[in-house]
């Protein structure tokens, strides 16, 4: 793989390797050792996360660092199709190598608390460690009991992430005047992320990121949680936090190609650039 595909490769394993180790990380040392006691702090680091991992990957590919980026940048003509499997390869491959960093280094923890509390790695309750890699729903660490039926869990994942794609592309379209320069825009994608776990974490563990679910989900599959991690205690992975991060992407996509960005240039003229990054 050579030239501007090597590039891109490059920088998407890496950034996505950056924010799916840091913040999986982060789910650990919450679950293991109560080092953070809220939902915002989770939050938070993972916003932070993200934005580190664009500021140092941008130069080298767009830092999608997300499948339903990729695919929206498609859909909206702003990425050769072309492209997309090599973007989708290399985001895959890094969250599969972030879970297993997060299992090399936590590994002797998670034996220790599956020891103390019983828990039988593969079993229904290893869902407590299991979190550390991949999502479930309703949030298995939520402090109050809910019901999330597979339609809404689905509806939560959609939903978050055509926020995150609609905000993505209004703060990186060159036709929208209000956007902030490409210096801050980062900053602020970021913090898109804090708000969205802020709010939908209680209930899906907030992914809206195929390659962050599936990556260290399939490393813990291969580690030993078996089913637990695949399909899950209640199944549906694929469809909820695969399939539904990728609808939610592809219509925010849609309703900014097809109608907020006409109005943009109708009233303020031609686009003045096309630049893109994001998660």
């Amino acid at each position: 793989m050579t030239g501007d595909y090597g590039h891109s490769f490059a920088g998407e394993l890496l950034g996505t390797f950056m924010l799916v180790f840091f913040g999986c990380s982060t789910v650990a040392v919450t679950v293991l050792f109560s080092a953070y006691t809220g939902l915002f702090q989770v939050a938070v680091v993972w916003g932070i996360s993200v934005t580190l991992a664009i500021y140092a990957t941008r130069h080298l590919s767009c830092a999608h660092l997300n499948p339903a980026v990729s695919l929206a940048m498609v859909i909206a003509g702003r990425m050769d199709v072309r492209k997309l499997p090599v973007y989708w390869v290399a985001q895959l491959t890094g969250g599969f190598l972030a879970g297993a960093a997060v299992y090399a280094i936590f590994s002797p923890s998670m034996a220790v608390v599956e020891a103390a509390r019983h828990i039988v790695r593969g079993a229904p309750e290893s869902v407590l460690t299991a979190m550390l890699f991949g999502e479930y729903y309703p949030n298995p660490s939520s402090p109050v009991l809910c019901s999330v039926s597979p339609a809404g869990a689905f509806a939560v994942e959609a939903l978050g992430t055509f926020w995150l794609v609609l905000i993505i592309f209004a703060l990186t379209e060159g036709c929208n005047v209000g956007r902030p320069s490409s210096d801050v825009a980062p900053i602020l994608i970021g913090l898109t992320i804090t708000v969205l776990i802020s709010i939908f974490a209680p209930l899906t563990m907030a992914g809206f990121n195929p390659a962050r679910d599936f990556g260290p989900r399939l490393f813990a599959f291969l580690a030993g949680w078996g089913k637990v991690a695949i399909p899950g205690p209640r199944g549906g992975f694929f469809t909820i936090y695969i399939l539904a991060p990728l609808v939610g992407g592809s219509l925010a996509s849609l309703l900014f190609h097809k109608l907020l960005e006409p109005l943009m240039r109708g009233k303020h003229g031609a686009c003045s650039c096309k630049d893109h990054f994001s998660l």
